[in-house]
């Protein structure tokens, strides 16, 4: 920040339908699931699956879900995207852009804004708002990002920032998010799912991710890309730095789309399983995601609480994520740098 290099930021998340009408939210789904890093299937297999069986009859529900938790700003992970964004550039004096992966703001747009604004720009610090690495969340964003770049020949260069999931900043900001709703009950961790193919296709030794029980705690450079591995540390270290008991936390998965094996164990059927374990006071956390969306505010808000509460659970407490809390703000910021 400081001299020798003209810098400029752009915040990248993933992205909602431009309105709620489903021919909007059918847009959307179309191009989220025809992504080849989302469903990694051969380019004809994954149209016919996409636009024949799972967008006409995903639409309509998914616009009725969006509807449930929409506001007067429109989707709640684009508005807290510009929130952040606003709240960041208090601290940083970098120009700061927003993009999404799918929808709008396009990244060619977020490009052009801020080419155009500050023309003697050297650089321009790519932030994915995911904090662990997967193919279909982090790794799709940043080689999109990449394409439009070199699509775009902008004469700035661009640098990314990794995954953070093990970041002190990050590890601090979770923690205190949760904090405040702690009162003795049961906290899960509940990430978003992921096909283990995925996890299988990131493994960069061939032989590590998913082929012992013990993977994800034995040493491997297959770790800086696996998401399961990564979501295990991230609950590790909040849960020290709270000091949680073990007995008192677990892990879930959540948003299984498909028949395929994803990441066990599942949060549906972990809700209908822990009021018969005697877990009756449960307090949920989504730390997939740094800002709150149809996935956290509805799936899991509304769905899941009710899934619960009728398994026999009596009291349910969705922590929200982190949004624009200072210390969270101080941690982007932070991972910006210099």
């Amino acid at each position: 920040m400081a001299g020798k290099t003209k810098r400029g930021v752009i915040l990248m998340n993933l992205g909602s339908p431009d309105s709620v009408q489903v021919k909007d939210v059918r847009a959307y789904l179309r191009e989220f699931l025809m992504d080849e890093r989302v469903i990694d299937s051969p380019y004809l297999w994954r149209s016919i699956l996409v636009k024949g069986i799972i967008t006409p009859f995903r639409a309509p529900k998914s616009a009725e879900a969006y509807s449930a938790i929409w506001g007067e700003d429109g989707s709640p992970l684009v508005s807290i995207t510009y929130q952040q964004q606003k709240e960041l550039q208090q601290q940083i004096k970098e120009p700061i852009e927003v993009a999404m992966r799918y929808g709008n703001p396009t990244m060619k747009a977020a490009y052009d804004r801020i080419h155009a604004a500050n023309p003697d720009l050297e650089e321009v610090v790519l932030f994915p708002l995911y904090p662990h690495y997967a193919m279909s969340s982090y790794e799709t964003a940043v080689e999109h990002a990449k394409a439009v770049h070199k699509k775009g020949k902008y004469p700035f260069s661009i640098s990314i920032i990794k995954p953070f999931y093990n970041d002190p900043g990050y590890i601090t900001a979770l923690a205190e998010s949760i904090k405040p709703y702690m009162n003795g009950g049961h906290l899960l961790f509940s990430y978003h799912s992921i096909p283990e193919r995925h996890i299988q296709k990131s493994d960069v030794t061939g032989n590590h991710c998913l082929a012992a029980a013990n993977c994800c705690e034995t040493d491997s450079p297959a770790h800086a890309f696996c998401y399961r591995h990564q979501c295990y540390a991230t609950t590790r270290l909040v849960t020290e730095l709270l000091g949680i008991p073990k007995d008192k936390y677990s892990v879930s998965f959540q948003s299984k789309l498909g028949r395929s094996e994803w990441l066990k164990p599942s949060t549906t059927l972990r809700m209908e399983q822990m009021p018969q374990e005697g877990i009756k006071n449960l307090l949920v956390v989504c730390p997939s995601f740094v800002s709150d969306c149809l996935e956290t505010l509805e799936e899991i808000g509304l769905r899941e609480k009710e899934n619960f509460l009728k398994a026999g659970g009596e009291s349910f407490t969705f922590i929200p994520c982190m949004n624009v809390q200072p210390v969270w703000i101080n941690a982007m910021a932070g991972l910006i740098g210099n």
